[in-house]
């Protein structure tokens, strides 16, 4: 059986395109959710929320007048959905939560893979506030602005530049672990290539396209990084 056969017969290319419809709407949905959560958990986490500070210099108490609840509560979701895998967090999202419920894959996924991307946005987006001088923050207080007005006009802005290699990474990465969205039936990239192995008895070019097109697609993703990323240097030299 010929390559040509292989794809086009029966219009089979088109499971691909079906593939590569859905992963892309997976990805986008879950870097909108990622990027939403991971920008909440990574202010919670940087904080100063202290509701017991007022214990603070009272015997046995001294430790719990600098608890953060706030801080504390995005670090364990950190760490839980950092310390399991991403196939176990989608298997929980489509049987346990979305269980009962008739809902779309392309939302089931979308949700598990953004709480999931949600957690290492937070870390990257925390590390580049954390990473700036500390003395914008207070020169911008200094000037009047409250907390949030600072972190929204002078803190954020600035940090963006600083990580956006990382989040661009982070959402190639997402876009890759698309690919086990076909243990909930999502028809995704890789899932197209089992049907058309199915129906062709022909493994390896099903493969081999499936993996070029991941490598076509990160390869374009990293080349607007690269070019958002001089012309940002460009403003910085301007």
């Amino acid at each position: 059986m010929s390559v040509w056969e292989i794809f086009f017969g029966n219009d089979r290319y088109k499971y691909i395109l079906d593939g590569l419809k859905f992963s892309l709407l997976v990805t986008a949905l879950a870097a909108i959710i990622g990027i939403l959560i991971g920008i909440i958990v990574a202010l919670f986490r940087i904080s100063q929320f202290k509701p017991f500070k007022f214990l603070k210099g009272r015997k046995n108490l001294n430790k719990l007048s600098d608890f953060n609840p706030i801080s504390f509560l995005a670090m364990i979701y950190i760490d839980v959905i950092r310390g399991t895998p991403a196939l176990v967090q989608l298997l929980i999202m489509h049987t346990v939560i979305f269980g009962r419920v008739a809902a779309p894959k392309l939302l089931v996924a979308g949700l598990a893979f953004g709480i999931n991307s949600g957690a290492y946005v937070a870390e990257i987006i925390r590390a580049g506030i954390q990473g700036l001088d500390k003395g914008q923050m207070e020169a911008a207080r200094s000037l009047g602005m409250s907390y949030g007005m600072a972190m929204y006009y002078i803190i954020i802005p600035q940090a963006i530049k600083n990580i956006l290699p990382a989040l661009v990474s982070e959402f190639i990465i997402l876009l890759k672990e698309t690919s086990i969205v076909g243990y909930i039936g999502g028809m995704d990239l890789l899932r197209s290539a089992d049907i058309i192995t199915s129906q062709t008895y022909r493994g390896f070019e099903p493969l081999i396209a499936v993996a070029l097109i991941y490598l076509t697609l990160t390869g374009i993703f990293t080349k607007i990084m690269r070019i958002v990323e001089r012309r940002m240097r460009q403003g910085d030299r301007d």
